[in-house]
């Protein structure tokens, strides 16, 4: 069935409290794409962020974000006053984050909200605490030891806790019960009030489609807990990081610095710590894009302290073994897969065996030295296309940096010389709607005609990522009917 959804991040929603996060302003976007004719919202990944801010470089694959819980609902509860919300110092700008501030603030009233909370007692935050022991438990004390050692990475912590000793897990687990607790509470929250937002969604017809990394962060609960599914040294030293070659895009590759798993391990244990992953994902989801789905075929290797990606090298991942594996236990998945840059032969057969939908991104498809697999009349049915993604720029930012030669292609393959400059991005819409690609994902920013300043990443940048947000007049009636209107002529209703 065709159909199609929009893309925009939870931080990015409008909202009181400095982030967009699980407020009324959500389950007004909800309505909304109901409104619109979409099936599909289209997520980033929902786990804690730290350094950077990037939802892909998370402490956790299983948390979830404490800044999208809605203090509203925290009020409404008693555990928090309006004044003590609106006396905090979230930022002066509503179109975009200031984490600095973000971090300080949320934290402290999460913390009051806790000490009023009572929370132990609760029935429900009992049985929430009992089903997911398997990684809470972990993720709790790892954040309180965290906290206790100022914020350094696990890496550095004392040698008896480091290497999670029995004697100093027990005592640590004792000396900061209050704050592993605390870790728990909040990750209460995040999972109700979340919980509640997609089941409106979906009784509004409406699936989420999550995103998570391929791999997690070497700063996280993961590989402190669980060493022995990565590439360690005896020293708990990475052997190699993740990341890309040298492309057209970079010359030095990308240096991503995530360890990499010990796929050997994996497949001695049924793969069960993946088994276990994505069936959370889809607690959380209905929909799971697997980000660098390539990664699963061959991965790039980069030697650990390298400055850059240039003496990495390719080497086997686990196949379909892996999808075989996940298909056994969780029956057959909803998944995209994450499919861009450069595909050997191997990559594509790995796709076809597991029979995910690809990814098609128009932005890439308009390279005029040579034929694209992403232009539409290459696609058959079963791919997603997307205007862009999180990491490319809006269309309008992207249309006013290419050349003439890709700008006269894409003038010539869309016969749109005579378009206004602020009608360009609904001409590339228009494209993505009316292709053979089953779903069609358009971001917001690019059905409101923003330019570069609404871009949510930069590859390999630091500092003005992630931070964009929807005004709540932005997304009004005008603009909700003109994409419904699109969506029936396209027959994706």
């Amino acid at each position: 069935m065709r159909a199609s959804g929009i893309l925009l991040p939870i931080a990015s929603l409008p909202s009181e409290y400095g982030i967009g996060c699980f407020s009324k302003e959500a389950y007004s976007f909800v309505d909304k794409l109901e409104k619109a004719g979409q099936k599909y919202w289209q997520l980033l990944p929902l786990g804690p962020t730290g350094y950077g801010d990037s939802p892909y470089q998370s402490f956790s694959t299983f948390a979830g974000n404490p800044y999208f819980i809605d203090l509203n609902e925290l009020i409404k509860k008693g555990y928090l006053t309006k004044k003590e919300c609106d006396s905090c110092d979230f930022g002066d700008n509503e179109r975009y984050i200031d984490y600095g501030k973000l971090y300080l603030a949320r934290f402290e009233l999460l913390k009051k909200a806790h000490s009023v909370s009572d929370i132990a007692k609760d029935n429900d935050f009992i049985k929430y605490v009992k089903e997911n022991e398997y990684w809470l438990e972990d993720y709790a004390l790892y954040m309180a030891l965290k906290d206790y050692f100022q914020g350094i990475s696990w890496i550095e912590w004392e040698k008896d806790i480091k290497l999670r000793e029995k004697d100093a897990m027990a005592a640590y687990a004792e000396k900061l019960a209050a704050e592993v607790e605390f870790y728990q509470f909040i990750q209460y929250l995040f999972f109700t009030q979340w919980n509640r937002l997609k089941t409106y969604a979906n009784k509004k017809g409406i699936k989420i489609i999550g995103d998570i990394p391929i791999y997690v962060a070497f700063d996280s609960a993961d590989c402190w807990s669980n060493r022995s599914l990565f590439q360690f040294d005896r020293d708990n030293t990475p052997l190699a990081v993740s990341g890309c070659p040298p492309d057209a895009f970079s010359k030095d590759g990308q240096l991503w610095g995530n360890p990499l798993y010990d796929w050997d391990y994996h497949k001695k244990t049924g793969f069960t710590w993946w088994i276990q992953r994505i069936q959370y994902c889809f607690k959380l989801y209905d929909v799971v894009r697997v980000d660098h789905f390539r990664g699963f075929d061959e991965y790039y290797s980069i030697p650990y302290g390298a400055k850059n990606a240039i003496k990495g090298e390719w080497k086997k991942g686990p196949g379909v073994k892996l999808f075989e594996a996940l298909n056994k236990e969780l029956g057959d998945m909803d998944i995209i897969a994450e499919d861009l840059g450069f595909l050997t032969d191997s990559v594509r057969a790995l796709l076809k065996a597991t029979g995910y939908p690809g990814m098609k991104v128009l932005q890439f498809a308009f390279d005029s030295r040579e034929e694209s697999d992403y232009l539409p009349h290459n696609y058959n049915s079963n791919c997603i296309v997307y205007t862009g993604t999180h990491d490319n720029d809006t269309i309008l930012g992207w249309y006013d940096t290419i050349s003439k030669a890709d700008k006269k292609l894409s003038v010539d393959y869309l016969n749109n010389a005579d378009t206004k400059p602020e009608e360009i991005p609904w001409d590339f819409i228009r494209l993505a709607m009316g292709s053979v690609a089953k779903t069609c994902i358009v971001p917001l920013q690019d059905y409101l005609g923003l330019g570069s300043e609404a871009r949510i990443n930069t590859p390999s940048t630091l500092g003005e990522n992630w931070k964009w947000r929807l005004k709540e007049t932005d997304f009004d009636e005008k603009i909700v009917k003109r994409i419904h209107r699109m969506t029936k002529l396209y027959g994706r209703l």
